[in-house]
């Protein structure tokens, strides 16, 4: 069997077949990173060096693609493994389950949401991304059921970065307007 193994892997098919799985791979990465959320507008430290910079962009736009189309590998891929929320909100999961619950919870009210990057800023091993939300409260929010409404709010993330992966979080969303576009308070 060893013999058999050996010989199949040192063919011309076997390499000819790895370089083809190998291409695919690199496709479907590439695919993949062409269809991350694209800021607005892109503004960095002229100081940070060009794999830094890549690095932290590529981790900022998994996150940001999270919040745009609820895709919770991408979370998992952008977040570390010891990921704190240093913005956490009553009743959230500190670490990387946190923003996953937030994200399924508001998307029963709103499940056409979207999520722009109107501005991502890169300075030191922050990355700030001015985000806007969009879509139309169709589901249920509490208690109330949605009738179609519009919803739209900002929000500001700033994250800080570390070995590729948004190690912590600051955010601040326009919670106000919110409230007020699902009903909760007045306007």
């Amino acid at each position: 069997m060893k013999t058999v193994f050996g010989r199949f892997f040192s063919s011309p098919v076997w390499t000819f077949s790895a370089l083809l799985i190998v291409a695919a791979i690199s496709t479907a990465s590439a695919a993949s990173a062409a269809e991350l959320v694209q800021p607005e507008q892109l503004i960095i430290d002229a100081s940070l060096p060009k794999s830094q910079a890549d690095a932290q962009i590529l981790a900022a736009r998994r996150y940001d693609t999270f919040w745009n189309n609820g895709e919770e590998e991408l979370a998992r891929t952008a977040l570390a493994a010891n990921f704190k929320d240093r913005t956490l909100p009553p009743g959230r999961a500190q670490g990387v389950s946190g923003p996953i619950a937030a994200s399924r919870f508001f998307r029963v009210a709103v499940p056409d949401l979207t999520c722009e990057v109107e501005q991502m800023i890169l300075a030191g091993d922050r990355v700030v991304s001015h985000l806007h939300f969009r879509g139309h409260f169709t589901g249920r929010f509490k208690e109330t059921q949605g009738a179609g409404q519009t919803v739209d709010f900002i929000a500001t993330d700033i994250y800080r970065i570390s070995d590729g992966h948004i190690a912590e979080n600051w955010h601040l969303e326009d919670n106000l307007t919110l409230l007020q576009q699902l009903g909760q308070i007045p306007k």
